[in-house]
């Protein structure tokens, strides 16, 4: 059964899901990805800190030491520090060290506010009001909130020009439909040559009307003042991974600049400049990490949807046919707002313990986590979020905001596995890279000490990585320590996304401190009977409705019965689901048994 956890001093319910048998230690964690504290920055693969809170308070003494060496946005940090524990915290990414500082950098809220203040109007005087616009509803002066701006393409069977946004909208908004309004011709934008960009709509708010008003673009009121404050223009080099993931060569995408329209470079320049005048180091600090938070947003890679915004893809630079160009300083006011949630949110949790606990304290360096600057048993507990082999590359996504902060991240000391060959950056390397952090944390773990680690993949090959990682630094799985973590809710595709060999959801692996000749040959091959086995008993389960699920439910049986992962990808899973006679309800995507299958349950696996 599932239940609502309380946290000790508190007389309201966390919003999350959290299975904890007998013993203490979580066996399933669900949480909502909505707490003031987790929107207040976006990072990739971000763990929410109330998934981390429970393995904290099971595993860490009340006052002990928490160590996480892939500390990117810093949400151990948070979590440690709201549980009343101290924090070390540690990794090479430049950005991430500016996200969990940030996080941890508690400032006045109103003095953020009148800093905020301070520094828009600095923007305004120095940029001039560049969203200014007029109603077309009224006449009078309007605000810009956003603007659509869609990609312009040469029919590849007349050459005339299509506007990808008015053939979609004449296609009542069916992609598939789309055809080119000369010829009319079927019409695909990949493949098609992209001519340029055109603003379609604008989005204004004005005093003629309670709601924001949709209306056809129009033209700033003001000219640019004076001139323009510098900003980053930094390469992305071929050499980076997302440059041949993202084709940012076929679409002249190379420099951090070219992904922000002429207006919002001027308004975010101006507004760094505004924020660097704050004479407040704490302050100014504080409004580079709202700034930072507003970058993917304010680029163009914010993607336009029909219903409604889809957000930047966070993974690769890809810009969609029709995007968003929103209004900066709309962005940064909101973002002022949320940063000053989360850290009321954080005081709150604060003021539970001894005022001896009150104060945060946590430390972020950067650092290499195979080379710790720590003392021997130094840590009670450590939780971390390694990068999960070739999922995604940090330092070439980081990159976007880093350019801003004039700091970068080294991506030859990243823990990844490239995905082209004839680089260094090989899965051999990325295994013994596993291994040398593991090992440090062994090091300094106390001897009763813990390590819990996130991992997600859907390659058996990447997790055998990982098993053989965990052995050679001297770690064995505790009995009861393997958690199935679902950090919020995902897309339709995105639950359904095991059957296209994704797996949406992680594992928490919780190992204790053994002699490195007790993992010697403990693993043994697996046979057909135990993967069909393992997938049975997960899909009698009803807590794994997805094949994603699923196959985390295989895997984590593997792991707790020493069965060598090697091979356990999540295509031979999901075949073995479909042979059972499971597919996926397109509207919930959960699974369900197909019609006429025995024991059909129309409502889905779980019963949903």
């Amino acid at each position: 059964m599932s239940q609502v956890k309380e946290r000790p001093g508190q007389h309201h319910l966390i919003p999350d899901e959290i299975t904890v048998p007998a013993a203490g230690l979580p066996e399933h964690v669900g949480v909502r990805r909505s707490d003031p504290v987790y929107m207040a920055h976006g990072y990739l693969t971000k763990v929410p800190p109330t998934a981390i809170e429970p393995f904290i308070e099971a595993l860490c003494p009340p006052d002990g030491v928490v160590l996480d060496v892939f500390a990117g946005s810093g949400m151990t940090g948070v979590a440690a520090v709201c549980t009343g524990r101290r924090a070390e915290l540690r990794d090479i990414a430049v950005l991430g060290r500016h996200v969990g500082s940030g996080y941890l950098n508690l400032v006045p809220s109103d003095a953020m506010r009148r800093a905020a203040d301070a520094a828009m109007a600095a923007c305004l005087e120095n940029a001039g009001d560049l969203y200014a616009t007029e109603c077309a509803s009224c006449g009078e002066p309007a605000e810009l909130v956003r603007r659509t701006v869609s990609a312009r393409y040469a029919c590849p069977s007349c050459g005339e020009p299509v506007t990808f946004y008015d053939a979609l909208e004449a296609a009542d908004w069916h992609k598939s439909k789309i055809c080119c309004p000369a010829c009319d011709a079927p019409f695909k934008a990949r493949g098609a040559a992209k001519l340029d960009e055109v603003p379609v709509l604008d989005t204004v708010r004005c005093a003629c009307s309670p709601r924001q008003l949709d209306q056809p673009p129009g033209s700033p009121l003001y000219e640019p003042v004076g001139e323009a404050d510098p900003w980053p223009d930094v390469e992305i080099g071929a050499d980076r991974q997302m440059y041949k993931a993202s084709a940012l060569g076929k679409h002249g995408l190379t420099t951090t600049a070219r992904f922000f329209s002429d207006r919002n470079l001027r308004v975010l320049a101006a507004l760094r400049a505004g924020i660097a005048a704050e004479p407040d180091e704490a302050l100014r600090a504080k409004l580079m990490f709202c700034f930072t938070a507003i970058l993917p947003r304010a680029s163009k890679r914010y993607q336009w949807s029909a219903k409604r915004p889809l957000n930047a893809a966070n993974q690769t630079y890809y810009i969609a046919p029709v995007f968003y160009e929103w209004n900066v300083l709309d962005l940064f006011g909101r973002k002022v707002d949320a940063a000053r949630a989360s850290d009321d949110a954080i005081r709150a949790r604060l003021a539970l313990f001894p005022s001896e606990q009150q104060s945060v304290r946590a430390t972020y360096k950067l650092g290499s986590a195979d080379a710790l600057d720590l003392p021997d048993a130094s840590i009670d507990y450590v939780f971390c979020d390694p990068p999960f082999g070739s999922n995604i590359f940090y330092s070439d996504m980081n990159l976007f905001q880093e350019a801003w902060l004039g700091e970068f991240t080294d991506p030859s000391s990243e823990a990844v596995v490239d995905r082209t060959r004839g680089t260094t950056r090989t899965a051999e390397r990325y295994e013994a890279l596993l291994a040398a952090a593991l090992k440090e944390c062994k090091r300094v773990l106390r001897p009763e000490g813990y390590l819990s680690l996130v991992f997600s993949n859907s390659s058996g090959r990447v997790w055998a990585l990982l098993e053989r990682a965990v052995a050679a630094a001297g770690f064995a799985l505790r009995p009861d320590g393997v958690a199935v973590l679902d950090k919020g809710q995902r897309s339709v595709k995105g639950l359904s996304s095991g059957f296209e060999h994704v797996v949406t959801s992680d594992l928490v692996l919780t190992m204790r401190s053994v002699d490195v000749a007790h993992n010697e040959d403990r693993l043994r091959a697996p046979g057909a009977a135990d993967l069909e086995t393992a997938v049975d008993a997960a899909l009698a389960d009803e807590r794994w409705p997805t094949p994603s699920h699923v196959y985390l439910a295989v895997v984590k049986d593997f792991w707790q019965r020493q069965l060598d992962l090697d091979g356990l990808d999540i295509s031979a899973v999901v075949e073995l689901v479909a042979e059972r006679g499971w597919t996926i309800d397109d509207s919930t995507g959960r699974l369900r048994r197909k019609v006429g299958c025995q024991n059909a349950n129309e409502n889905g696996a779980a019963g949903h």
